[in-house]
């Protein structure tokens, strides 16, 4: 028989004081405090710049370093695996080389990663994704190499420094320049200094304004040629074009409506000068006048002209033929 004053099933309650949390939550009472800088904060876009600025101080050249965070441009980047390795056999000033991660290593990277390290050139490890970014998406092959801006030596120096070594005796062969008015497509510029330096000629000249400048397009297109080319810089092409000529240099100008076809020119075997124009606008009215001819390249009458780059290494072809001929 339950006893008065208690429901049959009812529990006792215990009175007394109630427990405190201890102190376990006083931490978070108390606030987590300042909120850390951007560069301190690990997911931050600002901390990984700041780790990847700290990375490139140390120098780390000696192997292939981890991905660096961070975005990174930049206008002069040779890519592709041969005109990497060209570039670095010439010896030309590089900043770093970039190798992308997990790289299938053929002989050419092997020898490019040899060379780097000959020349304690810095190299960076990162992402295909990154590596497609830094080149615009252009045909890498898993190496880019960071350079500096072209330095173009002045055009009327190049000219006579070169007839100097000519009378001097020190040339193998007669001098031959290559001038472009107004060719604005890199990727013309460097085949153009690709096929001088196939048939060993001594330099490119082209304009200040209105024209293709050595870009990463045209060190690519140049497949490393242009460090062995120089190309010069002509503040006025038509006046370049006159010291040329007073120096010994003949020039001659390609055009559709030349005065003699290319197989019959006779100044072949001497100092020369090839100019060519524009494949739309062609060679200006001042420098045309100014050559001592104008020479056609005999093609079908269906075809209205030829590429810039092509028609000079048909003429740059036919002048060594002649050469060896002579010779």
């Amino acid at each position: 028989m339950a006893k008065a004053g208690r429901r049959p099933g009812a529990t006792t309650k215990k009175k007394g004081p109630t427990k405190g949390t201890g102190g376990k939550n006083r931490k978070s009472l108390e606030g987590k405090g300042p909120t850390p800088k951007a560069e301190d904060r690990p997911y931050h876009k600002a901390y990984k710049m700041k780790r990847a600025a700290e990375r490139r101080q140390v120098g780390l050249h000696s192997r292939p370093q981890p991905r660096l965070g961070g975005k990174r441009t930049s206008e002069e980047l040779v890519t592709g695996r041969n005109a990497v390795l060209e570039a670095l056999k010439t010896d030309i000033p590089a900043k770093h080389l970039y190798v992308m991660s997990r790289i299938d290593a053929d002989e050419r990277v092997r020898e490019i990663m040899t060379l780097a390290n000959k020349a304690d050139l810095p190299m960076l490890e990162i992402s295909r994704g990154e590596l497609d970014r830094l080149t615009e998406g252009s045909v890498h092959q898993g190496i880019a190499l960071q350079i500096p801006p072209y330095k173009y030596p002045d055009a009327t120096d190049l000219v006579l420094s070169v007839m100097e070594s000519h009378h001097a005796g020190e040339l193998s062969s007669a001098p031959l320049f290559v001038a472009l008015d107004g060719i604005t497509d890199p990727r013309n510029l460097g085949a153009i200094i690709r096929s001088v330096s196939a048939f060993s000629g001594d330099g490119v000249i082209i304009p200040e304004r209105r024209s293709a400048a050595v870009t990463a397009s045209a060190w690519k297109t140049s497949a490393g040629a242009a460090a062995r080319i120089p190309v010069a810089m002509a503040t006025n092409l038509t006046r370049v074009v006159q010291q040329a000529k007073d120096a010994g240099v003949f020039v001659v100008g390609l055009d559709g409506g030349g005065d003699i076809l290319l197989p019959e020119l006779e100044l072949a075997s001497e100092p020369l000068m090839i100019v060519v124009g524009s494949e739309g606008k062609g060679l200006s009215r001042l420098v045309t006048e100014n050559c001592d001819q104008i020479v056609s390249i005999p093609i079908d009458s269906a075809m209205e002209s030829l590429n810039a780059s092509m028609a000079v290494g048909i003429s740059l072809y036919e002048v060594s033929r002649r050469r060896a001929l002579n010779s």
